[in-house]
């Protein structure tokens, strides 16, 4: 891939086109719906959103779409049975072109992130 410095999420969306720039046209969408409060930016020159702290970010591959987060283990026990037969690691999950994409797992995924960042805001209001 060819060094880039993009700016902003249209300008990395850009880039792609088909299946693709469809499916991150779709993890925008879900995000935004989830945490219409959520800031949209680029960080390690891919997509990410802020809410309460990062929230999630996502990236296209010619043969998948990732969904990344340093993940806590409590997620990873909370999705262990979703997330089976996807390709992960520790902080990525892999969402292959060649299978649908699965919108409501997603939905899921990124409405446990916002509730951790929440809970993790709220703790460290009580100790401030």
């Amino acid at each position: 891939m060819a060094k880039t410095n993009y700016q902003t999420i249209d300008e990395y969306h850009q880039a792609f086109s088909g299946e693709a720039l469809t499916r991150l046209e779709t993890v925008r969408k879900v995000v935004n719906e989830v945490v219409p409060d959520a800031e949209e930016c680029i960080s390690y020159q891919i997509p990410c959103f802020k809410y309460r702290g990062y929230l999630i970010y996502y990236c296209a591959f010619p043969k998948h779409i990732s969904l990344s987060h340093p993940y806590s283990e409590a997620f990873w026990e909370h999705f262990k049975a979703d997330l089976e037969g996807y390709k992960t690691s520790k902080s990525v999950i892999q969402f292959p072109m060649d299978k649908p994409l699965p919108e409501t797992l997603i939905k899921k995924i990124v409405a446990f992130r916002k509730k951790e960042n929440e809970e993790k805001a709220a703790h460290n209001k009580k100790r401030a």
